[in-house]
């Protein structure tokens, strides 16, 4: 199972779930009262500009994932690997029994205000890199960033995406340098900081206090660490991963190839809203068969779907 992150959210989002009754709909009835907020009416309602604040964006992503995963437990289906992309890391530790519910949706919460915080705070951005791989865009990053700046691989999702990640001056001009080294298409993102960068150095000291008191169990199952993009089961090596990866690049073309390369496994299910890590994915694992579940209608065909495998 792969969790996705931010981005990945929309009005509307498990709206159907809670209609739906079961395990979904029980615990997104209590994710307000947890973050003693009006999360779910953010989701269902919008409006969009106040769903994707980074504060709200990232509970609402994983409430919805919280709530697949509860419901294909109910139905009887466990993954036996997990892995999420960012923010999703969290949800794959609650599928992997590493964090209860209740708590993986407080440390988002608090991740996301921390994030945005450290974006007001130490201006950044971030920008989608197509077109060349990652080892290229680290060099042309260190040769900018030694004249302008911070700026830095942030994101590394495939042979030929990346994201970069810095201060504002230093991504334009990184930019500009990775257009003349070839690369297709620079796309600006609309995010409030620049995650997975030392720019939020300060924001993961934070995190990291205040992680101290929150238990984190070992996994029944591995997960495959952002940091890393090695499989991890122990409680302390997983919360450790959580507090680097804010400064930490997101190694996903690694942890993909783990997954789907050598030994591709039967079916890998996308757990949580839209479907961008599947259609990431199918295009450089063909022969892995990626399923999105994110829906009332995906969880009820998806017992007869893998059945048919």
């Amino acid at each position: 199972m792969i969790f996705p992150g931010q981005a990945s959210q929309a009005v509307g989002m498990a709206q159907d779930l809670a209609a739906a009754g079961g395990p979904a709909a029980a615990w997104l009835s209590q994710v307000d009262g947890i973050l003693d907020d009006t999360l779910t009416t953010t989701m269902f309602e919008g409006p969009a500009e106040t769903l994707t604040e980074t504060r709200n964006a990232q509970p609402a992503i994983l409430a919805h994932s919280v709530a697949v995963s509860l419901a294909l437990r109910d139905l009887g289906i466990e993954p036996s690997l997990v892995a999420g992309h960012s923010l999703g890391e969290f949800s794959a530790a609650v599928a992997a029994g590493a964090l209860s519910p209740d708590d993986a949706l407080r440390i988002v919460r608090k991740r996301g205000e921390l994030m945005f915080a450290a974006g007001q705070a130490v201006p950044g951005t971030m920008a989608a890199v197509m077109g060349l791989d990652g080892p290229a865009v680290s060099e042309v990053c260190a040769r900018v960033a030694a004249e302008h700046g911070v700026v830095v691989l942030a994101n590394h999702n495939s042979e030929s995406q990346v994201a970069i990640s810095g201060e504002v001056e230093a991504v334009a001009a990184a930019g500009e340098a990775l257009k003349a080294a070839g690369a297709k298409r620079v796309i600006p993102l609309n995010v409030s900081g620049a995650f997975h960068s030392p720019l939020l150095e300060g924001a993961a000291a934070d995190f990291r206090a205040f992680l101290t008191d929150i238990p984190v169990q070992d996994s029944t199952v591995p997960l495959l660490a952002n940091v890393t993009a090695a499989p991890v089961t122990s409680g302390t090596d997983l919360k450790e991963g959580f507090c680097r990866q804010l400064t930490a690049p997101v190694l996903w073309n690694g942890i993909m190839e783990t997954i789907a390369g050598d030994t591709p496994p039967a079916v890998v299910l996308e757990v949580g809203p839209g479907k961008v890590l599947s259609n990431l994915a199918r295009r450089a694992y063909p022969d892995t068969k990626f399923i999105p579940v994110g829906t009332a209608a995906d969880l009820a065909g998806i017992v007869e779907t893998l059945a048919a495998l």
